[in-house]
């Protein structure tokens, strides 16, 4: 028995169909016959498909590449802790000379607070000189500032008695750590203990101009103006008794050099 080739004579129909529809003269009837044996061709060569697996998820969209893609804001900067403030350094212990009115190795005592207030005050009751520093104080030896010196003119010994005679162009000399530094006087000045503007001058970095910026070292020398003060009717005190005023001399240095 002959087994019956549908598919390959179908195949060879549809062959002979198209060469005849490339040498049709126009007229319509090649295309009409094509036309049928695609349709028959189409019908005899398909087979039933294999039923489909279940379908694959689809993939997430993805962003149109027009748009820019988003960036995360950068986290806020910490801020910058204040820096520390430095804490005050404590001057040296000096010995204090003045030729011109007897004074020499005069030990100066630094300590942290104002001119004759109690601490200060109680140095100067053991018969030494007395030298504040600190934000309301003044500097060290030879430092460029106001190197504020305070000692008692009539008791514990007196040991700047004869300052208020002390004139322009006397030297005063101040031994610290080493190094000698010698000051010249070159003003006066009376401070008010009753007057903060007038203990404002004279604690400033420049004697005698408070808010003005020292640009070199200067000494002011102070003592107790008591015999001026009673002889005046004046015998307000303060709670360490000293008087109302003060004599200070202002002094700038001149020169230094090693010991």
């Amino acid at each position: 028995m002959h087994r019956t080739h549908t598919v390959p004579l179908a195949l060879a129909a549809l062959a002979a169909g198209l060469v005849a529809g490339c040498s049709a003269t126009g007229d319509g009837r090649a295309a009409d016959t094509s036309k049928s044996l695609v349709g028959t061709a189409s019908v005899v060569s398909t087979a039933p498909s294999e039923p489909s697996g279940p379908s694959a998820p689809s993939a997430p969209p993805t962003p149109s590449s027009g748009a820019p893609a988003a960036v995360p804001a950068p986290p806020h900067p910490a801020t910058a802790p204040s820096p520390t403030p430095s804490p005050t350094r404590q001057p040296r212990v000096a010995d204090l000379d003045i030729p011109s009115i007897g004074v020499a190795d005069l030990r100066v005592v630094p300590y942290e607070g104002t001119t004759d207030d109690r601490p200060g005050t109680r140095i100067q009751d053991r018969g030494e000189a007395a030298s504040p520093y600190g934000e309301h104080g003044g500097v060290g030896p030879g430092e460029v500032g106001n190197y504020l010196v305070t000692a008692h003119r009539l008791s514990a010994g007196g040991p700047l008695h004869d300052l208020p005679s002390l004139k322009d162009g006397d030297t005063v000399v101040v031994k610290a750590g080493g190094t000698v530094y010698t000051y010249e006087i070159v003003s006066t000045r009376k401070t008010s203990f009753r007057d903060p503007r007038s203990l404002a001058a004279q604690r400033a970095e420049v004697p005698g101009k408070p808010g003005e910026k020292a640009t070199r070292a200067m000494i002011t020398l102070s003592t107790c103006a008591t015999p001026e003060d009673n002889a005046a009717g004046n015998f307000w005190r303060d709670a360490q008794g000293n008087p109302e005023h003060r004599i200070d001399k202002i002094g700038v240095l001149v020169s230094s050099r090693p010991v």
